[in-house]
């Protein structure tokens, strides 16, 4: 039932296009059952020379009619229900993706994108097959099966009715059974394609690390398991394909068997006249398919529902950071925020830890300030930036923005209003142009915006040294561009932007010190009076920062400006003491090599 509401939700739009099909399905299945029967009329007009010509073509000219609307028919019901079952799909692929971009982080920790994809592909065709050709063939099968067996009834012999349709209900009672096997079978099969999925997309993601350690031969070993192990779930499956198959191909023969032999008596006997029979022939060939497409029917049934059991559990995770004030309520409040941002005893405790991962942060940042966020790796820095883009669930009364509780504000108008320069530097398979205006409006910003925005970054000098620039198409996740240069794309990326709050997590890690510099003296400049938040390891990145605060073990161990923190003597002091340390050794080092 559950999954039945499920899919009914998609179907409810096309309902009306499902019932025409369905219809016009029934009106050839009711234009077919004419054709034997004017074919025994013909048999018995001509061997008892009872009919003449006119009569032998206007029984021709009816079987003619009766193929031409049997043929348009087809056409229309293939129309409405084939292209019905496409649009479905494409309904439930559209919602799906949607669905998944609502998901928070921690549903992707623990679902991999190789087995999200298998979804988008195997599954959605397995539930388009279900509502496309197995319907068809279910409603089909039905249908003509009952219209053939009272045309048979009606028009030669119930006795001979009787023992011909036994095996069609053997059949149908065999492929009930079956049909809930292969439900099991079926979803162990996708799991398994999915594990598949998940292993080659990770291994052409991590193919330069596997290159660069030499392990090919670890990693073909591995996917020939994973292969062997979906070729033996399919091969389980179809094993019992193959026995079905011809059991059903043996039944229907029976059936043939018994008309042959009874119906060819009793024709024989005068029971039943010499087109009596031929019709009966006719009939039963017609009863083969509806045996054929029951047994189709219930597998693709069986493939069908399990595959959207399995993307029902998809739909049905919710994600953990809730709309509590939907976008569109007091839209006008969250439009422009100052910047102001302030922790009350921020706690954090990630899922499945048991220990937080920052302990009772309290702070103030006015508009305008430059906050520095430093610390080990592990302090906790990165789950700090998270929470305030709300991508992890936070208790209420933590995190406030301009006074507001992060919890009442519309996701939306938060995430517009902070630029944000990840860690990992995402970037798409595109140009540089779009990726940089990633955030903003392409067809609303001047290229010399986003040129603009380049310069701040430091990255126009090298952009312009490509064949193309801006027309650049980047590889896969920005794999043609060295790490600087991702890293200064990104930072390009939210500084166009121009949002009242910049969050840049370790964002010069990958440029050199005489680049950093330009690009902080840049964002001194483009960001005057705007909130902007460094997240770095070296110092001297954040030394210049109004307010720096060193978390050690997600604690606040210490606040304050460089100078007043090289004061205290304490961590940070020491932190700055070792990296100036590190610094002059490794200037030594180069000299003398």
């Amino acid at each position: 039932m559950k999954n039945f509401k499920f899919l009914f939700r998609f179907v409810k739009p096309h309902l009306i296009r499902y019932i025409i099909g369905i219809i016009v399905l029934a009106g050839v299945d009711y234009a077919s059952l004419f054709i034997p029967a004017y074919t025994g009329e013909l048999t018995d007009g001509l061997t008892n020379h009872t009919m003449d010509m006119n009569g032998v073509r206007h029984l021709i000219l009816m079987v003619i009619l009766c193929g031409l609307i049997m043929a348009v028919g087809r056409f229309m019901w293939r129309y409405f229900l084939f292209v019905t079952a496409r649009k479905v799909e494409f309904d439930i692929r559209n919602q799906l993706f949607a669905h998944l971009e609502t998901m928070d982080v921690e549903y992707y920790n623990e679902h991999k994108t190789g087995g999200l994809m298998a979804h988008f592909t195997n599954d959605l065709n397995a539930v388009r097959m279900a509502l496309g050709p197995a319907v068809i063939s279910a409603f089909d099968a039905t249908v003509m099966a009952l219209m053939v067996i009272f045309q048979m009834v009606r028009t030669v012999d119930f006795r001979l009715t009787s023992i011909t349709i036994i095996p069609m209900f053997v059949i149908m009672f065999g492929e009930l059974l079956f049909g809930k096997w292969i439900h099991r079978v079926y979803k162990k099969m996708q799991k398994a394609f999915e594990d598949l999925s998940d292993f080659v997309q990770e291994g052409i993601s991590g193919i330069r690390v596997i290159k660069a350690f030499v392990q090919e031969d670890e990693q073909r070993k591995g996917f020939d398991d994973k292969n062997k192990e979906t070729r033996r779930k399919n091969l389980h499956f179809l094993k019992w394909i193959a026995i079905e198959e011809p059991g059903v191909g043996f039944l229907i023969g029976l059936s043939s068997l018994c008309n042959l032999l009874i119906g060819g008596r009793m024709a024989i006997l005068g029971d039943i006249s010499l087109g009596d029979f031929v019709a009966f022939t006719q009939y039963i060939t017609m009863l083969i398919w509806p045996m054929l497409a029951a047994g189709e029917a219930i597998n693709m049934f069986s493939r069908g529902t399990a595959s959207i059991s399995r993307l029902n559990e998809i739909f049905e995770a919710k994600s953990e950071i809730l709309e509590e004030t939907p976008a569109g309520d007091e839209h006008s409040d969250y439009e422009a925020f100052k910047g102001k941002l302030m922790l009350h005893d921020l706690t954090f405790i990630h899922k499945g830890h048991l220990e937080p991962t920052l302990k009772h942060l309290n702070l103030t940042v006015e508009p305008g300030t430059t906050l520095a966020v430093i610390g080990k790796t592990g302090a906790g820095k990165s789950t700090f930036v998270n929470l305030l883009l709300h991508l992890y669930r936070v208790n209420k009364g933590m995190i406030y923005f301009d006074d507001m509780d992060i919890r009442d504000i519309p996701l939306k108008q938060l995430r517009e209003n902070i630029a944000y320069v990840p860690q990992d530097n995402f970037l798409f398979s595109d140009t540089l142009e779009r990726n940089i205006a990633f955030g903003v409006d392409l067809e609303k910003v001047d290229k010399e915006e986003v040129k603009n925005a380049a310069r701040a970054a430091c990255i126009h000098d090298s952009i312009m040294e490509f064949p193309q620039s801006y027309d650049t198409i980047v590889g896969e996740r920005g794999v043609t561009l060295s790490g600087g240069q991702k890293q200064r794309s990104s930072i390009a990326r939210a500084l166009i932007k121009d949002a009242p709050i910049l969050i840049m997590d370790d964002s010069l890690s990958a440029v050199d010190t005489d680049t950093e510099e330009h690009i902080l003296d840049n964002l001194k400049r483009v960001r005057a009076g705007k909130t902007t938040i460094l997240i770095a390891h070296r110092i001297t990145t954040i030394q210049n920062a109004d307010i720096i605060m060193v978390l050690e073990d997600g604690e606040m161990v210490e606040c304050g400006n460089h100078q007043s923190l090289m004061a205290a003597n304490g961590v940070y002091k020491k932190m700055f003491e070792k990296q100036q340390l590190e610094a002059m050794k490794a200037a030594k080092e180069g000299e003398s090599a």
